[in-house]
């Protein structure tokens, strides 16, 4: 099978960053797409991109339906690979897509309809941004069947070891999103001035790109992995096993996205100028999660397929790697936002007053680095072993704590709006120090494994080095 790579075997460290750089660089791809559109609809102006960044809320919900198909694909994809059960790959690969299709069907069709209440949640008081960000929405839910569909092939492809497909089938993808955006948006070459319409439609063309490149790879691959018959002898007991793990990270990103919509409609309280600098913000700090989520994603199909294949041993040890790797991350990323936010943030609007908010807002969510890098490790080890309830509870538990936090704080006449900041940069700090906590607890009592075949001890896991890394 050409198109599966084998991470039960070989050299740990080795692998992990072959699989881990190309996964990486999709999730900077995924994050480049938000930037491409922030810096050219930053240059209309911070009600344009208050519109897009309310909007975008719904895109972002919409990750807690595709997480269903997603991660339950992407872990159950690696498990059954190291077990080396190809009836059992194709079962859920086929049910990843169903899953995903279906879902996608009915969230597009209730966002198109219901566009102006779910705008009108945020108060914004703003007559043309509310315009502007319902004409947005509306377009991009029209293409929601390509939003949903390319995570879930990124998902299935890094499941069974090849990471280097989606990230060249992604980079097509941005190439053609930064190509569209200045043509659609300010009327390059002859062509209609749509602002931020322009930015909807560049988007989910390139999205559709992305898709058609998909299907044709896949139409062309000899690997029987894919082929499969969609919609045909469906097998709900694939769909049961990929909702149960799928759904409490499902539940998690749903509840974080309401959870920042909460906080949304506080920072919408002190007015567009405050709305841009945190969606800007939040896009240029996204560098560092999304990083370290690359690693998380690289780690749990590492993880998945050892664990299928009963390679305990590998898995202590690309554990070790991962978390020391996430750490180094963490300072380097604490570094650059404390000291160079400000600087970084003019980079993308040209306000004043929106860059002394937003290179406050990078300060302060610089502090948190670290710890947000360790949460997102760990809780991909977490999905590789299929505990994904655990990591899922703790986050959403804690990130729901940021609500009363923000708005407690930014009633303070001290802190003001920087209150909102803090609220979000304490609970990561949280989420890091509670997940390692669960997780060397597990290690300590011999409860990392869920169903393992045979005893295992750590005693001394982290005390020696592997030959392999």
């Amino acid at each position: 099978m050409k198109d599966r790579v084998d991470l039960t075997s070989g050299s740990i460290s080795d692998k992990l960053i072959k699989l881990a750089l190309p996964i990486m660089g999709t999730s900077f791809i995924q994050m480049a797409y938000n930037l491409t559109d922030m810096i050219w609809v930053g240059k209309v102006g911070s009600n344009a991109v208050a519109a897009v960044g309310t909007a975008g809320f719904y895109p972002w919900l919409a990750m807690a339906f595709i997480m269903i198909s997603r991660i339950g694909g992407e872990v159950k994809v690696a498990q059954s690979i190291g077990e080396n059960n190809l009836n059992k790959t194709k079962s859920f690969i086929k049910a990843a897509i169903e899953i995903n299709i279906i879902l996608a069907i009915i969230y597009s069709i209730i966002v198109i309809i219901f566009n102006k209440g779910l705008v009108d949640i945020f108060k914004l008081g703003d007559e043309e941004v509310i315009s502007m960000s319902r004409q947005y929405l509306v377009i991009v839910a029209s293409g929601f069947v390509f939003y949903f569909i390319n995570p879930v092939l990124t998902s299935i492809f890094n499941g069974i070891g090849n990471s280097k497909t989606p990230f060249m089938i992604n980079t097509i993808g941005l190439i053609a999103n930064i190509i569209l955006d200045p043509i659609l948006i300010f009327g390059w070459f002859g062509f209609q001035k749509l602002g931020v319409a322009g930015a909807a439609i560049a988007t989910i063309t390139a999205q559709m790109v992305v898709t058609l490149t998909f299907l044709i790879k896949i139409i062309k691959s000899k690997d029987e992995y894919f082929k499969v018959k969609l919609f045909r002898n469906i097998e709900f007991d694939s769909y049961k096993v990929l909702y149960k793990l799928g759904l409490p990270v499902a539940i998690q990103n749903g509840m974080f996205t309401l959870f920042s919509m909460a906080i949304g409609v506080i920072v919408a309280s002190f007015g567009p100028v405050a709305i841009a600098a945190q969606k800007v913000g939040s896009q240029i700090e996204s560098i560092s999660w999304m990083t370290a989520d690359g690693l998380s994603v690289a780690l749990a199909t590492f993880v998945g397929q050892n664990y299928g294949a009963e390679n305990y041993d590998r898995i202590k040890k690309s554990c070790k790697i991962g978390i020391i790797t996430s750490l180094g991350l963490g300072i380097i990323t604490t570094i650059i936002l404390v000291f160079l936010g400000k600087n970084i943030f003019s980079l993308f609007i040209d306000e004043s007053d929106a860059i002394i908010k937003g290179g406050m807002y990078l300060k302060i969510l610089g502090y948190s680095q670290l710890f947000m890098c360790l949460e997102i490790i760990i809780s991909g080890i977490f999905k590789g072993l299929g505990r994904t309830y655990i990591s899922s509870i703790i986050v959403t538990i804690l990130t729901g704590a940021r609500i009363p936090m923000a708005y407690l704080l930014s009633k303070s006449n001290i802190l003001g709006i920087n209150g909102i900041w803090w609220s979000i940069s304490l609970s990561s700090i949280l989420k890091g120090i509670v997940l390692m906590s669960v997780f060397i607890i597990l290690i300590k009592t011999n409860k990392l494994y869920l169903h393992s075949k045979k005893s295992i001890s750590f005693k001394e896991e982290y005390a020696s080095s592997s030959e392999e890394e």
